[in-house]
């Protein structure tokens, strides 16, 4: 199956307190889930939050909340992860992926 997604922009500068919107295009409308992940040079990536658009509300990582960070469908392929609000400490490059909640995953 298709599995590759597309993320837009590749780059995106925001000023403090503003709000930054993320996007990532899945191939085909099906059923995944798209997650989200945030990774700061030298350091480990970190779940944020993941959506499908049938949810009422996405799902959080540790550390990340309704507040600031949401997610929401344009269309059945493009979903946005939006961070309000930003700070200096958002500073990152996020990554998105979908996958399916019934697929396995080794660790």
């Amino acid at each position: 199956g298709q599995r590759m997604v597309t993320q837009k922009p590749s780059l995106l500068t925001v000023s403090k307190g503003e709000t930054a919107t993320l996007l990532c295009q899945k191939p085909v409308d099906d059923s995944s889930n798209i997650y989200w992940y945030k990774q700061v040079p030298g350091g480990a990536p970190q779940f944020v939050l993941y959506y499908y658009r049938t949810y009422s509300s996405p799902t959080y990582g540790s550390g990340f909340s309704s507040s600031r960070f949401t997610s929401r469908a344009q269309s059945n392929t493009d979903y946005q992860l939006v961070i309000s609000s930003v700070e200096v400490d958002d500073s990152a490059v996020y990554y998105c992926k979908k996958w399916f909640s019934n697929e396995a995953v080794s660790q």
